[in-house]
């Protein structure tokens, strides 16, 4: 219907409406034959193999440095009731690493002895809310845990982060349960950006000494080694528009873990690598 001069619809004879909607249908079909088509993106390089160098050198049958590429390790006197790994406590789960590793948190020499001292803050009712400066409530170090399944057993695991003081580092850490016992699976110390989990995966971004760049390491659960391994260090650009970002680095005596089968993979042994 189009409108008449006094504003009610006029009438169209059938044979001027055929013609309106054909001549509507022949432009639709026009227009959409002048786009979408396919167009050349140009010539592109010749695919080329890897160019294997010094074809005679001898294999290396050993890593040069221990990257701790392997964690799992019991946490003893930390109780998991129901084998729920949301009933353990966090906060005792971070004193008892403490407590196994006194070189690192013991006695005012220690790099991280801040931590243990303010592991006082933390009470016993769990972690802080990783709020404010991201220490936790009250000043406690340890913040809050996330809960997700990582090992695709249905269950969840506990990702746990805590501030190693007065270095300006974080420490992370992921749990799950075996046979209701708390073991770590996954540790990891560095000046964090940021720690994401997506899917079977955690992510952790720290910044570079490179500006304009941060350091994007990914861990991913084996089911052979019962651990969470290093499957991904990227060095990529940020959108930070070059800012230069100082990278603290940790304390030797951090990369070593007495109560795990292999050392955490540690800042300094990835500068090493590098």
């Amino acid at each position: 219907m189009l409108p008449s001069r006094r504003g009610r619809p006029a009438r169209v004879p059938a044979a001027l409406a055929l013609l309106l909607a054909t001549a509507a249908a022949a432009g639709a079909l026009a227009a959409c034959g002048d786009t979408g088509g396919l167009r050349g993106a140009g010539a592109t390089p010749a695919a080329r193999s890897p160019a294997r160098l010094w074809p005679g050198l001898t294999p290396a049958s050993s890593p040069a440095y221990d990257i701790g590429e392997v964690e799992h390790a019991v946490v003893d006197g930390v109780a998991v009731p129901g084998g729920d790994v949301r009933r353990a406590d966090p906060v005792a789960a971070v004193r008892a690493e403490i407590a196994a590793r006194p070189d690192d948190y013991a006695g005012a020499k220690a790099p991280y002895h801040e931590t243990s001292v303010r592991m006082a803050d933390c009470g016993t009712d769990g972690a802080g809310d990783g709020t404010g400066d991201g220490a936790g409530d009250a000043g406690c170090p340890v913040l809050r845990p996330y809960y997700r399944d990582l090992t695709g057993d249905g269950r969840p695991e506990m990702t746990l982060g805590f501030r190693l003081l007065p270095e300006k580092l974080t420490a992370v850490r992921v749990y799950t349960v075996e046979k209701d016992r708390l073991v770590r699976v996954m540790s990891y110390e560095d000046a964090v950006s940021a720690v994401e989990l997506a899917g079977r995966t955690v992510i952790v971004r720290s910044p570079s000494e490179v500006a304009g760049y941060e350091y994007r390491l990914q861990w991913t659960w084996d089911a052979d080694q019962r651990a969470m391994l290093l499957t991904s260090d990227e060095m990529l650009r940020t959108d930070d528009g070059g800012r230069q970002t100082k990278r603290p680095s940790a304390s030797p005596s951090a990369a070593a873990s007495p109560s795990s089968s292999s050392s955490p993979y540690s800042p300094s042994s990835r500068a090493s690598d590098r």
